[in-house]
């Protein structure tokens, strides 16, 4: 099943079921008749869990309640995540970002040669061991979250902006003390996240081993989408091509697989004495060459980034100055 938000003529955000390729199924309509309690958003869907799947299952057979995509505004499936949390799973982008992180910070230096070989001889471009260890992550905005054809807002300050090409997995829970033989059962379903970043702001305050903080920090800088596939259609989350393209120009065409540590261990370490809830994010990291940031090549206004992942779709999304 594939779920979205969208806003209906009236102005309304509902959750629906995308029917065909050309229309949507009104859930809040749907089960405001069926006797139950109304699923009024994505959250209470998720929250509902396979009960609540059951039920749109047996109303979509009826199908009475479809409208036109062309009549309705997609918008972020899950507009309010409960939380999101980001990881870096993907050595291939782990490796390139810290080294292109090492030369945005050397240019800014009197002699970037001489800061360079600085840097290198003190072991800043090696992976800390204890990525290699454990899944590490940091903690987005859900207050910020767009969906797909939204415009994202390049912050004031900002010059070299990017996308991030991420698998997103969105939790059913309440889980607790997952293991990774369980922690698969507690996946609700899967979206695609793109995680904007202004990264000259972002290598000068990880500086200070914080963050990132304003360099991801902004409205509009997480954006999810077009749906979420639920987790029975996805057979193997591992195994999904992904898919970049700038303006049309593929620029990365890879696989979800080959992160350091399996979708299964990574929700297992983040749910370890703490819940995880209905509707939490979370971002698997950027796969190898997943953004400009690897490459030093960067985004300008009016630039339309696509991703593509197998089985979830396309999240479109175009970078527009401060005055639009």
């Amino acid at each position: 099943m594939k779920l979205v938000t969208f806003r209906n003529h009236e102005g309304q955000a509902r959750p629906g079921v995308l029917v065909g390729d050309d229309r949507v199924f009104d859930i809040a309509a749907a089960t405001a008749r069926d006797g139950g309690e109304m699923l009024g958003d994505m959250l209470a869907v998720i929250t509902a869990g396979r009960a609540g799947l059951a039920r749109i299952a047996a109303a979509l057979a009826d199908a009475g309640d479809t409208i036109a995509l062309g009549e309705v505004t997609l918008l972020a499936p899950l507009p309010r995540p409960t939380q999101i949390r980001d990881c870096g799973n993907y050595e291939k982008h782990v490796r390139q970002a810290i080294a292109a992180a090492m030369q945005l910070r050397a240019s800014a230096t009197p002699d970037p040669a001489a800061t360079l070989e600085k840097f290198r001889a003190a072991g800043a471009f090696e992976i800390p061991p204890v990525w290699y260890e454990q899944p590490l992550y940091y903690k987005g905005n859900p207050m910020s979250v767009v969906g797909p054809e939204a415009e994202v807002i390049r912050p004031r300050a900002a010059k070299l902006m990017d996308y991030e090409l991420e698998l997103g997995v969105v939790i059913g829970g309440p889980a607790r003390d997952l293991t990774p033989e369980n922690a698969l059962d507690a996946v609700f379903g899967y979206t695609i996240f793109n995680d904007f970043s202004a990264r000259d702001i972002q290598s000068r305050e990880t500086q200070f081993r914080f963050g990132p903080a304003k360099g991801k920090d902004f409205d509009t800088g997480n954006v999810i989408g077009p749906c979420i596939v639920t987790a029975d259609e996805i057979a193997d989350p591992e195994a999904l091509t992904m898919i970049a393209r700038v303006n049309g120009v593929e620029k990365v065409r890879t696989s979800s697989g080959g992160g350091q540590h399996s979708i299964a261990a990574t929700i297992a370490y983040i749910s370890r004495d703490e819940t995880l809830h209905p509707g939490d994010l979370i971002g698997l990291g950027t796969v190898g060459d997943g953004c400009g940031y690897e490459s030093l090549t960067f985004l300008d206004d009016g630039d339309v980034v696509e991703l593509e992942v197998e089985g979830i779709g396309v999240l479109r999304n175009r970078l527009v100055g401060q005055g639009g």
